[in-house]
């Protein structure tokens, strides 16, 4: 089996609704996705011969992905009254809500889905929400 593994970081806020500690109030992570790809053949011809894929097309969904939550606040939908998110909105924040509680095992999943979506080999996804905390999603 060969495999590739590449990662990206974003920094972004969060909270979780209903939780009872710390993490009920909004705060930031520098969060990292490590997301590995596997296969058992390498391309046999062509500009990417011995090659699984080009580094270049892992590295540029990855990437994008981190983009996508880089400097917004992401809460869970349903959490935020109407008039609070209308307000951050009209302050010109960046929002993004999603439909889970964004913790880090439910955006490895979701990060998982969205590389198996793009028709690309992932095996295994990791979020890191600190430099020594994560979560991580695979295959079975």
């Amino acid at each position: 089996m060969y495999r590739l593994k590449t990662s990206a970081t974003f920094d972004s806020a969060h909270f979780l609704a209903g939780y009872d500690g710390k993490c009920a109030n909004i705060h930031g992570h520098c969060w990292r996705i490590e997301a590995e790809f596997s296969g058992e053949e390498l391309e046999p011809v062509g500009q990417e011969r011995g090659m699984l894929m080009d580094f270049s097309v892992i590295k540029k969904a990855v990437r994008s992905l981190a983009d996508s939550f880089d400097h917004t606040f992401i809460f869970e939908e349903g959490s935020l009254r109407p008039a609070t998110i209308s307000a951050l909105t009209d302050e010109g924040f960046s929002l993004t809500p999603v439909p889970f509680r964004p913790t880090a095992e439910n955006f490895a999943k979701c990060f998982f889905d969205k590389f198996a979506a793009q028709g690309l080999p992932v095996t295994k996804v990791r979020v890191y929400e600190t430099q020594d905390n994560c979560a991580e999603y695979e295959v079975d």
